[in-house]
């Protein structure tokens, strides 16, 4: 509780989110979902944009039932149209000053025939998907004058390689190089931008991965803490990152990777 004191920290009011408007791609499941709860549990009304209405609703639904405030947004958003729709969409909840770019997507294989198609599947998804949502959002933000923060998802394979993973660790590499690009370019109009890098995090996308005993083993001895991270754990670095206790924070790349890269 406050004493009064002006220069006394209010740290409920760092922290919560209430009242304000959150945009979050990739919502319908695994990391973007558990932004989205988040973000919500905080006090912000939610859009939730993925491709899949189904999942939307399954997501929005739990939102509604723990209390929370959403909206769905259905959209391909390696399309530049759809991209600035969802955008749109965003603000018409109310004035939006939070993004969280979670959509994402993976195909390994080993470099010397990997196919090209799924080269571009991942850089569509991974890099251009998330630039267009920046860049509209980021539009919308300079327009109005309005302070923001953006959170892209990037990954531990955004500052290391991995065998297997070019197309992967490229196009996460390429997200970090946006995201300090534009926290540069935007910190004079108090637009924060940051990333979240998570190491392995158990999500419907991982699970088959880990069905091979060998490369589930590899993958934990790489990992110091001894765990994969959680969705929820990606979850509270991002809501660090969106609310205000964060304020002097941009350009950042903030590991969830239980010490991957820390050797």
């Amino acid at each position: 509780m406050s004493s009064g004191d002006p220069g006394e920290r209010d740290l409920a009011a760092e922290w919560s989110l209430e009242g304000r408007v959150a945009l979050v791609t990739g919502a319908g499941r695994g990391i973007g979902r558990a932004c989205a709860l988040e973000l919500a549990a905080l006090g912000a009304r939610v859009l939730l944009v993925a491709r899949t209405k189904s999942e939307l609703d399954d997501a929005e639904a739990e939102i509604a039932y723990n209390g929370g405030r959403s909206a769905t947004f259905a959209a391909d958003l390696t399309r530049e149209e759809e991209a600035t729709a969802a955008v749109a969409a965003a603000q018409r909840l109310g004035e939006a000053t939070i993004c969280v770019n979670a959509a994402g997507t993976n195909r390994p294989g080993a470099a010397r025939d990997y196919q090209l198609a799924d080269w571009e599947l991942l850089f569509a998804v991974n890099v251009r998907a998330t630039f267009l949502v920046c860049r509209a959002f980021g539009d919308r933000l300079l327009e109005t004058a309005m302070p923001g923060s953006i959170v892209n998802i990037s990954s531990q394979m955004g500052s290391v390689g991995y065998p297997g993973r070019a197309a992967y660790c490229a196009s996460k590499h390429a997200v970090e190089g946006l995201t300090k690009a534009l926290a540069v370019e935007w910190a004079p109009q108090r637009i924060r931008v940051n990333a979240v890098a998570p190491t392995f995090v158990d999500t419907p996308l991982t699970r088959p991965m880990f069905e091979d005993a060998e490369f589930a083993a590899e993958v934990m001895a790489r990992i110091p803490s001894g765990r994969l991270a959680t969705p929820a754990d990606v979850a509270n670095a991002v809501r660090y990152l969106a609310c205000d206790a964060s304020a002097s924070v941009t350009g950042l790349s903030l590991k969830v990777d239980g010490g991957w890269t820390a050797w």
